[in-house]
């Protein structure tokens, strides 16, 4: 009697049962998804020169798409102005076209799903992480912001378009159009400088066009969200994969906001922290969705 006693009052708990595993796709979709935007974008821009099909001349600085649709680098607009040369009216429409597109959707949306140089840095992320390299002097965040300042000061005392002459973007297009390999030198060199000198050095903390679509993202409407915190297990698998981990912990663990809205400008909206969380911590969502699950 005694034992049966015992035996009813033993609590009984529920077992959790384990996350259902999740399918490739579930797991890389978004990282899909983005190359597959920033290769579409870059074969509108070769399909010409290699194929005879036209559907954008020009490159990610400034083009003519399908012959009625101009598109300007906003930064190259404003290098123009303080040069002191009056733009084109094509390019003035194109830079207002590009700019209210990234005000709206974020501007570091153009470093993750259009640059194609993303995917290279990408790759040093990961080369980085394969072999355990830890070591590394990370220049300070703000230095794009001083370099994006710089560039400006020389192309008012200069009167050209400095950062043309260096831009990663511009020298890959010309080195796939034209053959000329003085810019596949410079990507690979962002590549070795991320792997072995700098956790994301070049994306992260030099890029001055990163640094100037940074600006953009301030009131962006495209957001990551981490609704479902509370099921945070601290694995620090988003924290790895993020391009800017800074900016999850706000959001992640409510430093200084209550809300779980990742709002700093500096989120790439790349969608990495959705897809390597097992517990869906994460979602994409507006800037006006505030709530917790």
């Amino acid at each position: 009697m005694a034992a049966t006693t015992l035996s009813s009052r033993k609590t009984i708990r529920p077992v959790t049962p384990c996350a259902p595993e999740r399918s490739l796709w579930q797991r890389q979709r978004f990282l899909i998804l983005r190359r597959v935007s920033q290769i579409l974008i870059l074969l509108a821009f070769l399909s010409g020169p290699w194929f005879g099909v036209w559907i954008a001349k020009g490159n990610l600085s400034s083009s003519m798409t399908l012959g009625v649709l101009p598109l300007t680098d906003p930064l190259l607009l404003l290098q123009t102005l303080v040069t002191g040369h009056v733009p084109y009216a094509t390019a003035l429409i194109g830079a207002a076209i590009v700019l209210l597109f990234y005000l709206l959707v974020g501007g570091r949306v153009f470093c993750s799903w259009v640059c194609p140089v993303n995917g290279v840095t990408d790759a040093a992320a990961w080369t980085r992480r394969r072999l355990g390299i830890k070591t590394g002097r990370v220049p300070d965040a703000n230095t794009r912001y001083w370099l994006l300042g710089m560039l400006l000061v020389a192309s008012a005392l200069t009167g050209t378009l400095v950062w043309e002459w260096v831009n990663p973007v511009s020298l890959l297009h010309r080195s796939l159009i034209f053959g000329m390999s003085g810019g596949l030198f410079v990507i690979g060199g962002i590549f070795i400088y991320d792997v072995f000198m700098a956790s994301r050095g070049w994306c992260g903390h030099l890029c001055p066009m990163g640094a100037f679509y940074s600006l953009l993202g301030k009131k962006a409407l495209v957001r990551v969200s981490a609704p479902n915190r509370k099921a945070c297990d601290d694995c620090m698998d988003c924290f790895a994969v993020c391009p800017e981990p800074q900016v999850i912990r706000p959001a992640l663990k409510a430093v200084g906001q209550s809300h779980p809205l990742i709002l700093a400008s500096d989120c790439t909206t790349c969608g990495r922290c959705i897809d390597v969380c097992d517990k869906q911590v994460f979602k994409m969502t507006h800037r006006f969705d505030q709530r917790s699950e």
